[in-house]
């Protein structure tokens, strides 16, 4: 897989070399040299977003449920009675 960055400019005056470009791995856009773009041919973007799990659900963790946690107490107070 090869990585190749481009520039928007780059980008709006070859949009076919970007195109043969992303048949050899993403292309990464640039606007005003930071990374803004990711483009990929529509195989690539299936890969990785063809997932049995939404994030939503890997997030969820419902086995955390079964953990048992005590939140330990503090042995001084959070806050300080201003002095006026």
């Amino acid at each position: 897989m090869r990585i190749t960055t481009i520039s928007s400019r780059e980008l709006n005056y070859d949009v076919s070399k970007a195109k043969r470009a992303a048949l050899s791995g993403p292309v990464f856009i640039t606007d005003r040299g930071c990374t803004a773009h990711v483009l990929l041919t529509i195989e690539e973007y299936q890969k990785i977003t063809d997932e049995k799990e939404s994030i939503v659900e890997l997030l969820a963790m419902p086995e955390a449920a079964e953990i048992e946690f005590e939140v330990p107490k503090l042995k001084k107070e959070l806050y300080q009675p201003a002095n006026f």
